[in-house]
């Protein structure tokens, strides 16, 4: 009796790739001129979803134009800008920040002459959910509405440490409280991406430390954060992505002890000049964040 044949062996399983996941922001090839002033240049970056990143760059390399970009302030001479894998250019200002992207200006910009707990109010009304109508005739929908405002308000002031001064008007705050007030206001539309355009500007060093535990703690809260800044102490102590920016165009990406090292960020900040003396200093002023 002859022996049943052998079942052929089943080919061996092999694991699906697994696809990185797809970037919250995306700049592609992205351009921008004014007149005859190319601005930037191609930039290509890949914001991920969480964590905080950080661009930057000398004076005049274009830094918050990427962000005027972003929000829809200015529109791209070419390149594309993507965020959540859809276009953001032709929208408005507005629309993109329906879309879940926030932001703060280098020149604080607030309701000077209002309490801090309207001012935050102020970044809640694309989300009161009333009409005109529950407004003129005060309709329980907008004493609801006008409630549950006030209450995510005086949240977001506790976040920044600033809830026992909600009556208080803005500018009665100091320069550094005016700028955490002025971050309160920006998280106050939910945003899923928070850029920050020199949030540490005119602070001394006790405010840029207590900032940087506040933002570390909104990133805690899964929001994704986007750092424009000269501080490099700032930058180095609280982003774990950097890259930087020169004469708009990328020249390096990646963490901070990665960017500390390397050459073309040095020679962007300081220039190169003959002698072991001045690229001694240029390395030491791009590595100032080691200290902190």
């Amino acid at each position: 009796m002859t022996a049943p044949a052998a079942l052929p062996t089943a080919p061996p399983t092999v694991a699906p790739t697994a696809m990185p996941p797809a970037p919250l922001l995306r700049l592609a090839a992205l351009s921008r001129s004014f007149g005859g002033l190319q601005v930037l240049h191609d930039v290509n970056l890949d914001i991920p979803r969480g964590g905080i990143f950080g661009l930057i760059g000398p004076n005049g390399a274009g830094k918050t134009t990427v962000f005027n970009l972003v929000t829809g302030l200015l529109q791209p001479s070419g390149g594309r800008i993507e965020f959540e894998g859809r276009t953001l250019v032709g929208l408005a200002p507005h629309d993109i920040t329906r879309l879940g992207v926030a932001r703060t200006f280098q020149n604080i910009r607030l309701f000077r002459e209002m309490s801090l707990l309207d001012n935050v109010m102020a970044g809640l009304h694309a989300q009161l959910g009333y009409r005109l109508h529950d407004l003129v005739f005060g309709t329980p929908r907008f004493r609801r509405a006008e409630r549950e405002a006030r209450e995510r308000a005086r949240e977001l002031l506790a976040l920044v440490r600033l809830d026992h001064q909600l009556g208080d008007r803005a500018d009665n705050l100091s320069y550094g409280n005016q700028r955490k007030l002025e971050l309160a206001r920006a998280l106050a539309s939910e945003p899923k991406l928070l850029l920050l355009d020199e949030p540490v500007a005119g602070m001394n060093s006790g405010e840029k430390d207590e900032l940087m535990a506040e933002v570390r703690q909104i990133a805690e809260r899964g929001y994704t954060i986007f750092v424009i800044e000269h501080d490099m102490r700032f930058v180095m102590g609280l982003c774990q992505d950097i890259a930087v920016l020169n004469f708009g165009r990328i020249i390096a990406r990646g963490t901070p002890q990665a960017i500390q090292g390397d050459e073309q960020v040095i020679e962007a900040y300081l220039g190169r000049e003959d002698g072991d003396g001045d690229d001694a200093a240029a390395e030491a002023a791009v590595a100032e964040g080691r200290a902190s």
